[in-house]
């Protein structure tokens, strides 16, 4: 399959570019890293400001109507900013649920709004340590009130609403949509390796719920789409690190030579570079899957999802040890990408969880 972004979306892509340089700096994401700021207030109202929150949402819901080959462009790039908004859990979980699964009553109500930034969604998924699973649910519904606790939940400190996974009444688990505003609501700050990724502890107490849809394969399937969009924004950030040390290798000379002559620095830089690219295939074969609703898109959602936490958390890792003694210290910017590729390798189920879904999936293919 020979795969590439269109003329269009590769303009889009320098567009972005160029805006979050000049909007998004390191030092931007510094200000709510050592703050009590939760996200970016102004660079959030930038985002709907350039139409990226509403891009992939349909024009009857006050969108653009734009697939979502142009979300993973947009992905990528605010990836590669670090940028500290919650344009992730509001973009490629809320919304893409109600887009999912919603009722025409539940997409006139929260698409605009997540559109034009004036909610931020958030998906409450895990129950605690571990890989979240279906079969271990706590939360429960009934009567239409959910009872229960989740953490750790992405900005789940200041969301307006949350797509909640929860078992209902029937004993199968099935995604809810929660008004965090309703009575019953208890919100505790969790700590986080990546403050500008904040977490929270959500404990739901007889709090009124409305169905979204029933059955782990629906779950899966809101899951597979966000794998391809986190997958992305993991790729940007990697490829913005492997740069970071590129350029760093090339400037820094010891015994009078750039270290980047060094063979075992170059070692380095080819071993990330491999798995760089290697990423970028899987996330662009996902891209086409999620783009064409092909039917191999749990595959190859899974298999972006787990080679690009791969690519970040080694391309992040191996930047901070070519910087050296330098590399380690809070100045340099290495460890904000390092901090990033932890929090989003775990942000919808750990990497174990996606690669018992590879070997499901290629298990099936096999037998079919």
């Amino acid at each position: 399959m020979n795969f590439e972004f269109s003329d269009e979306q590769n303009m889009l892509r320098e567009q972005a570019r160029a805006y979050l340089a000049e909007h998004c700096s390191t030092g931007a994401v510094r200000k709510v890293l050592e703050s009590d700021l939760a996200f970016d207030e102004q660079l959030w109202q930038g985002t709907v400001e350039m139409g990226w929150t509403s891009a992939a949402i349909p024009e009857d819901y006050s969108g653009l109507g734009l697939s979502e080959m142009e979300l993973c462009v947009i992905a990528e790039e605010l990836g590669r900013a670090l940028a500290p908004v919650p344009f992730g859990p509001s973009i490629y979980l809320v919304a893409q649920a109600v887009l999912l699964a919603g009722s025409e009553e539940q997409k006139q109500q929260w698409l605009p709004k997540l559109s034009h930034g004036e909610a931020i969604g958030t998906l409450a998924l895990s129950e605690g340590a571990g890989s979240p699973s279906c079969n271990l649910l706590q939360a429960q519904v009934g009567n239409g009130k959910l009872k229960g606790k989740k953490t750790p939940v992405m900005y789940g400190m200041i969301a307006d609403v949350a797509i909640v996974v929860a078992k209902g009444e029937s004993g199968l688990p099935g995604l809810y949509l929660a008004d965090l505003s309703n009575p019953g609501v208890e919100r505790k700050s969790v700590a986080s390796i990546d403050e500008s990724r904040p977490q929270a502890e959500i404990t739901f107490t007889d709090v009124d719920v409305e169905l979204l849809g029933e059955g782990e394969e629906l779950i899966d399937q809101l899951l597979d789409r966000a794998a391809v969009l986190f997958a992305f924004e993991q790729l940007g950030g990697a490829e913005r690190a492997l740069e970071m040390a590129v350029e760093y290798a090339k400037e820094r000379f010891a015994f009078g030579r750039q270290i980047g002559s060094f063979q075992a620095i170059k070692h380095k830089l080819a071993d990330m570079f491999a798995s760089l690219e290697m990423c970028k295939a899987n996330c662009y074969y996902a891209a086409w899957a999620l783009t064409t609703n092909s039917e191999e898109l749990p595959l190859a959602a899974a298999t972006a999802r787990v080679s690009a936490s791969q690519a970040y958390y080694h391309c992040s890792k191996e930047n901070i040890h070519i910087h050296g003694g330098s590399g380690f210290t809070w100045e340099l910017d290495a460890h904000l990408f390092y901090r990033r590729a932890k929090v989003l390798s775990l942000a919808i189920g750990g990497e174990r969880r996606w690669k018992e879904r590879v070997v499901k999936h290629l298990d099936a293919s096999t037998a079919a």
